[in-house]
């Protein structure tokens, strides 16, 4: 009998799992995605991925939660690299203009998720509540830091840039969004 794994290889097969994963949710989705094919591409057998995660909407719930931290940190860095308020909101609309423009860009995993399990996975939605309420606090912080009172159009611009970028597959979609930006800005100016 093997021994049991360590902290470390856990830790190891956990990140195998959770790249493989992430990459075949992303491009092709949740559903159409069987666990046969994650644990090929792993490769990890099925029993100790079941280990990890013993359902798959463990899995995705995991796969959103990293790249929550992922995306939110990425996001923030550009943001606060600026020191002025109006600038950190407008980086933020050029940072998801930027991203929008990557390679394999499929649009937004966590509305993407929502479409395919939306209520039927109670875990799933949660998640995706969770990533949204904070995409969305980030928004209403720098928006107000910026003179503008209500977050509400802001987060508007920023949720539509990334479902038209994605449907259309046109990145372009974040850069007319910060136009709009631009206009409440100039409105907010006292």
């Amino acid at each position: 009998m093997p021994a049991p794994p360590t902290e470390e290889q856990t830790r190891q097969d956990r990140e195998k799992l959770l790249d493989a994963a992430e990459a075949l949710f992303y491009e092709k989705g949740i559903r159409a995605v069987g666990m046969d094919e994650v644990r090929a591409a792993s490769g990890l057998p099925l029993k100790r991925i079941y280990r990890l995660h013993p359902a798959k909407d463990d899995l995705v719930v995991a796969v959103l939660r990293r790249r929550d931290l992922r995306w939110r940190g990425r996001l923030t860095s550009a943001v606060e690299a600026h020191a002025d308020p109006r600038a950190r909101l407008l980086a933020a609309f050029d940072w998801l203009a930027a991203w929008c423009a990557e390679p394999g860009f499929r649009g937004c995993a966590w509305i993407n998720a929502f479409g395919e399990l939306g209520p039927s996975s109670p875990a799933v939605l949660a998640e995706v509540r969770t990533h949204k309420e904070a995409f969305h606090r980030h928004l209403a912080d720098w928006s107000r830091a910026a003179g503008i009172p209500d977050p509400a159009p802001v987060q508007l611009l920023a949720e539509g840039a990334i479902v038209t970028a994605a449907i259309t597959g046109d990145p372009t979609a974040p850069h007319r969004a910060r136009i709009a930006i631009e206009a409440l800005l100039h409105a907010a100016r006292p």
